[in-house]
């Protein structure tokens, strides 16, 4: 007989897991969302792009959880297992743990920020992080996820970008957080939440301090009402955060650019997708120039790997018309002129 567990979710409900595979229940037995007996779930419920329903100034994306296309990007992100690990295990204690606990003794205000490098895989990861997550609660547990546009919130005008983003925490995503569990994207979270200590009054109006003020005061309400909200926010540049939104997050971490062997499974995984379709390319991994390539993208960030394999098709309009024909010294070839590229702008932004 399978050996099961059971996770309690803060509001009475269960994650029973047995042989790998977890559904939500709620104190008699039953899915939230679902209809005892018949394992319908929500009227209509569909996933992909926009399938959450919520439209407004500021939402870039709604979409019902788990969702397909961002369960395929968790599984795409290749970093340390362990950091997957630990990151999976945040999220899932924000649902089990923030709605029972004294707030006053353990402050937890149901954030987790994700910085480093461009390219490293943060953004991927946080929309992939909000479908695994759902997914261990069950398809059936009614999650849904929101992604900030945090640009669109901008404004010339004195006082609009304190009002917007008073109106996005306070009311866009308060609504939907008060029907059921919610994952937000917060990305390039700066832009919300500039370091108000390395502004000046003078060459930034004074919007940009009432925005993150704005900010903070809507985190505090949020994580003392929705205890079934939780935050993922990304930062290309951790220094323009402010140190107070650092200091609200329940969970920080670096995603590092990728090791000599994450560079390999990275460009591995490039040529294998592309092999799916042409099966010509796929021959380029036995070949001994492969692994000189796969050790040349070290420095690289995994977004830039993945990019060198097409790259790769374009040194000849044959290749381009026929992306069987890649060959392994095309492959190196792209690495090498990437490279170049690379140490070109890291030397002018010197």
């Amino acid at each position: 007989m399978a050996a099961s567990r059971q996770a309690v979710w803060g509001d009475g409900h269960t994650a029973s897991i047995c042989s790998g595979k977890e559904t939500l229940m709620n104190s008699n037995g039953f899915r939230p969302g679902v209809a005892p007996g018949t394992g319908r779930t929500r009227p209509g419920a569909q996933s992909g792009a926009m399938s959450g329903g919520v439209e407004a100034q500021g939402i870039l994306d709604s979409r019902l959880l788990p969702d397909s296309e961002f369960l395929k990007l968790w599984d795409s992100i290749i970093v340390d297992q362990q950091l997957k690990d630990r990151l999976l295990s945040q999220a899932i204690l924000s649902f089990t743990l923030r709605p029972t606990v004294d707030k006053a003794a353990i402050p937890l205000h149901g954030v987790i920020l994700l910085v480093g490098e461009p390219g490293t895989g943060k953004t991927s990861l946080a929309r992939g992080l909000a479908a695994r997550t759902a997914e261990v609660f069950g398809k059936n547990s009614n999650f849904t996820y929101l992604e900030v546009e945090p640009h669109a919130l901008a404004s010339a005008a004195l006082g609009k970008s304190q009002r917007a983003v008073t109106e996005l925490l306070g009311t866009t995503i308060a609504e939907p957080a008060l029907r059921g569990p919610l994952v937000v994207l917060l990305d390039e979270v700066e832009t919300l939440a500039a370091d108000r200590s390395k502004l000046s009054l003078e060459a930034n109006p004074i919007d940009v301090h009432r925005a993150t003020d704005a900010v903070l005061a809507q985190l505090d309400q949020l994580a003392a009402r929705y205890p079934r909200l939780l935050f993922v926010a990304t930062s290309n540049f951790p220094r323009a955060i402010d140190a107070a939104f650092v200091s609200r997050a329940d969970l920080v971490l670096n995603i590092g650019m990728p090791n000599a062997q994450a560079c390999t499974q990275i460009l591995t995984d490039a040529v294998q997708a592309l092999a799916k379709h042409y099966t010509g390319a796929g021959k380029i991994l036995s070949d001994s120039r492969f692994r000189t390539a796969a050790e040349l993208c070290v420095g690289l960030d995994g977004r830039r790997i993945r990019k060198i394999v097409p790259a790769a098709c374009t040194f000849d309009k044959e290749t381009a018309l026929d992306p069987n024909r890649l060959t392994a010294e095309l492959l190196l070839r792209a690495v090498q002129h990437e490279k170049g590229v690379s140490a070109g702008i890291q030397e002018e932004t010197r």
